[in-house]
């Protein structure tokens, strides 16, 4: 983790207010999180750090508006690791996730919640797997939309589990997918604890399972599905990013911002009750992070033939 923000000699970074692009609307779990980050990285730097929010395009418009924007640490981007899903299967991004930016810091990473409709049977992850491979075709999945996280997380779960034949209907968007998941339109819904969480706590759906390889204090009621797909583990994470050729000296000091706030008790009892877990990392394990994402999610597309509509 980087040090505690030191003082600063009058005119160095930053000598202005910060834009903190949310490339999704208002009110979303990126959303959320960015705000909460936001305000305490504002007392650390001493400067407003100002949430915009500019969705479109399954949030490429807002991060590409930050991949050519001036690296100069005034103008960042909060993302999560849809970023990753969407560059598998889309060829002509306008930004490459890699190429394109600066990772500075991640704020959270949290486990998928496993969540069927109350009129469906399944009780455990053995009870779904058990329904599933017994009635092929018959149950449906939801998604947010092709190439979404929730899409990719229940795509592993079917390539690590033969006979697991469930048919994908993606939707336009979570709050559409969620609905018919509690009118029983779909069976199942692999989705993050921030997005589905709340439904489950007012008995319109059940939670089954989790995708941690082990309990996860997000929700340690729920049994890990790796309890029945050995090594089955999908873990959401939400970050900042800056555009490529940020100082280091800049990532480092806004990396030192972020992970001082999301050391203090508050921000972390914040986070869990959002479904995340605060989670402080470099600059450079960030990197890494995408770059390793990026690859894996290619290699389930090809192997689960998830294309672009």
């Amino acid at each position: 983790m980087a040090g505690a923000v030191q003082a600063q000699p009058q005119g160095s970074y930053p000598s202005k207010p910060i834009t903190m692009v949310v490339p999704y609307p208002a009110g979303g779990s990126n959303d959320v999180f960015a705000r909460q980050v936001a305000k305490e990285m504002g007392d650390a730097l001493k400067q407003p750090v100002i949430v915009d929010n500019r969705p479109g395009a399954s949030g490429n418009t807002g991060t590409a508006s930050v991949a050519k924007a001036a690296p100069d640490g005034y103008t960042l981007v909060a993302v999560s690791s849809s970023m990753t899903t969407n560059a598998a299967i889309q060829t002509k991004l306008p930004f490459d996730p890699v190429k394109s930016f600066a990772p500075v810091a991640m704020f959270a990473k949290g486990p998928f919640i496993v969540a069927v409709s109350n009129d469906f049977e399944a009780k455990t992850p053995a009870d779904l797997l058990r329904l599933v491979k017994a009635n092929p075709g018959k149950f449906n999945y939801a998604s947010s939309g092709t190439g979404s996280v929730n899409h990719f997380a229940t795509e592993l779960m079917r390539a690590q589990v033969p006979g697991f034949d469930i048919t994908h209907v993606p939707y336009k968007g979570q709050g559409p997918a969620v609905t018919d998941l509690v009118g029983n339109q779909t069976q199942l819904m692999v989705s993050s604890g921030p997005s589905i969480l709340p439904m489950v706590r007012g008995g319109k759906l059940r939670a089954i399972g989790i995708t941690s390889l082990a309990p996860s204090p997000v929700a340690p009621d729920l049994t890990p599905m790796s309890t029945v797909i050995p090594g089955y583990e999908f873990d959401l994470w939400w970050g900042l990013l800056a555009p490529a050729g940020t100082p280091p000296d800049i990532v480092n000091k806004l990396n030192a911002a972020v992970n001082q706030a999301l050391s203090k008790p508050q921000m972390i009892a914040n986070f869990l009750r959002e479904g995340a877990i605060a989670t402080t990392v470099s600059p450079a394990q960030f990197s890494r992070v995408i770059a390793q994402d990026v690859e894996r999610w290619k290699k389930l597309a090809k192997q689960q033939n998830i294309v672009a509509d």
